[in-house]
């Protein structure tokens, strides 16, 4: 399991807390301070009762002391780590030297302990890289993303080891040498973050004050006056949302631009950067493309691969200020909007969606937009489920989004799937106004109208049944709900002052459009069919969005842990929403989706 970082990432340089030692950053600097500290480090050498002698070798390079944190003793620094040296036993501290005749010593006859002389190769000192690839804690466990995080285990210390190799003999001129001799160090780390571009923006503003996403940042950790064993050359954070984006527009594999923006992040820690002026940019772009080639991976480098986008398709190149971060910016839509295709990069915050259909999921033809088709789909293989919550039919809802790919089994709507068709309540009809009765799948009228064809051409509804009388209409079925037509002028003027005192305490009068009015039994709503249903799913309504326009969307709106009412609404539904969206015709449902379910 990969390791998780949570929002912000920012780490203080504390050397005294961090690393435990009995050997300060002062102390190996000079010969005296290393003096005080052997017989700590090595009290066998200074008080010893069981050996002779304790004779120690010159060590070429270092010495490794063990402790909490690996420390390294340099040969170069300390007079004492430059020649042998003796320690005689206690029992000759209080005793006369001993007087030896002229000829051969041997070293028993001077009480000393035989040192046998080594011979062989010096061991040549070993640098290790102690890499950490993590993703951020908000980035979903997507199988691609987690197969490139394991291949970047192998992939940066391999990209870190020939881009020291690289500094020995290096001619740049633009490079900011800090780090130079990367040999006198025992331990290099860094840490590699992959996260989505909410993570990435965030970070940007805390850092560079710059309130947008980017592909990469490299933040250095390395102060150079700490003569620390151990280089910390910082943190790379890669936004694999824009760079899954930038793989697409420039037709290599979302690893091949991972790669490309490590490498770039790694090239910033080690000191080049391309803002600096143009020769600097071109050793960055040169050095960039001679990593890539010589691991034969796809790509000439970021700043090549920006500049050559942005020659052939006229987009804007926009660079960082001071980090190091080449960012390709093609004009963004709201910050807080995800943008088309990215949802993989986060975690729902809902588990459900309840959406209208009439003036909400239908645009003002009654068709569902692509836009909005498509962040259905997203939000479904995400996991979302979302509900179909109409006042229409079942088969007008399934004709509709069969048109759009919505429909059937591995659509959001099909016979089988959960849907609130709201339950209405039958009554007498008065006046001679076209009406329709909804009862299960049909739908019946007493007369033919203008109005009532409507309803099937526009509105996708079944084709009303003309019945010959009301008690004939009364007998075909049992009647779920009424819908009068009329113009918008006529419901607001005279049907709905009418129906609204005679059904009291019999019925309930809503609106979904403004040339309908729908009758319904009294207690009957949208809001009341989701919480049956909830309660049936055994979901709870903090993991519900609601999403909706009507008066007979008020109580689902309402119940949601979320409710967004869109713009073309009514005011009674705007009142209670807690977020006013874009209008059906502004795709309402698909923004809302984007900006708000993830």
């Amino acid at each position: 399991m990969l390791p998780r970082f949570s929002f912000p990432l920012r780490r203080t340089l504390s050397p005294s807390s961090q690393y435990s030692s009995i050997i300060s950053p002062e102390c190996h600097r000079s010969s005296a301070g290393m003096a005080r500290i052997l017989p700590r480090v090595f009290p066998l050498a200074f008080n010893s009762s069981t050996n002779n002698c304790v004779a120690s070798r010159s060590l070429a390079h270092s010495v490794s002391v063990s402790f909490a944190s690996r420390f390294i003793i340099s040969a170069a620094d300390s007079l004492i780590f430059g020649r042998r040296f003796h320690v005689l036993p206690r029992a000759d501290r209080t005793t006369s030297p001993r007087t030896v005749g002229v000829g051969r010593i041997f070293a028993t006859q001077r009480e000393y302990r035989k040192v046998r002389r080594r011979s062989g190769k010096k061991k040549e000192k070993k640098l290790e890289l102690n890499v950490r690839i993590s993703t951020e804690e908000e980035l979903p466990n997507d199988p691609e993303i987690l197969s490139i995080a394991e291949m970047l285990k192998l992939n940066v210390p391999m990209a870190m080891k020939l881009a020291f190799d690289g500094l020995k003999d290096s001619e740049y001129t633009t490079r900011d040498t800090a780090i130079d001799d990367v040999g006198r160090y025992e331990t290099v780390e860094l840490s590699v973050l992959l996260c989505n571009d909410e993570f990435i923006r965030k970070l940007n503003k805390d850092w560079r004050d710059e309130d947008h996403a980017t592909d990469v940042l490299s933040m250095s950790q390395h102060i150079p006056e700490l003569k620390l064993p151990i280089l910390m050359m910082g943190d790379i954070v890669i936004s694999v949302e824009t760079a899954a984006r930038q793989a697409e527009e420039r037709g290599h594999t979302l690893l091949d631009e991972i790669r490309i923006l490590m490498v770039h992040g790694l090239l910033h820690l080690l000191g080049f950067d391309h803002e600096v002026s143009d020769e600097a940019e071109a050793e960055m772009e040169k050095e960039e493309e001679l990593l890539l080639k010589s691991f034969g991976w796809k790509g000439k480098g970021l700043i090549q691969s920006a500049y050559a986008a942005a020659n052939n398709e006229g987009h804007q190149l926009e660079t960082s200020d001071d980090i190091g971060s080449l960012r390709f910016f093609t004009g963004e839509l709201s910050k807080d909007r995800k943008k088309e295709g990215s949802l993989r990069f986060y975690k729902p915050k809902f588990s459900y969606i309840f959406c209208d259909m009439d003036g909400t999921l239908l645009n003002s033809s009654s068709q569902v937009s692509s836009t909005t088709a498509k962040a259905l789909k997203e939000a479904a293989s995400r996991g979302v489920k979302v509900v179909i919550s109409t006042g229409k039919t079942r088969p007008a809802a399934i004709h509709i989004l069969k048109t759009v790919n919505l429909a059937g089994k591995d659509g959001i709507v099909s016979e089988f799937s959960p849907g609130v068709f709201v339950q209405a309540f039958l009554y007498s009809w008065e006046q001679k106004v076209p009406l329709i009765a909804f009862s299960q799948d049909r739908c019946l009228t007493l007369f033919e109208h203008p109005l009532v064809d409507c309803l099937h051409t526009v509105y996708h509804e079944p084709k009303a049944e003309v019945m010959p009388s009301v008690e004939h209409l009364l007998a075909a079925a049992e009647i779920q709900k009424l819908i009068f037509l009329d113009t918008a002028e006529g419901v607001a003027m005279t049907l709905r002052p009418y129906w609204s005192e005679a059904t009291k305490g019999r019925g309930q009068v809503v609106q979904a459009v403004p040339d309908m009015l729908e009758i319904v039994p009294p207690g009957t709503s949208k809001g009341s069919g989701v919480k049956i249903l909830l309660d049936h799913l055994g979901v709870t309504t903090k993991e519900v969005m609601a999403i909706g326009d009507g008066e007979n969307d008020v109580e689902m709106l309402e119940l949601a842990s979320l409710g967004v009412a869109l713009s073309n609404g009514s005011e009674k539904a705007k009142s209670v929403a807690n977020v006013i969206g874009c209008s059906n015709d502004e795709d309402g449902v698909a923004d809302a989706i984007y900006r708000y379910a993830f």
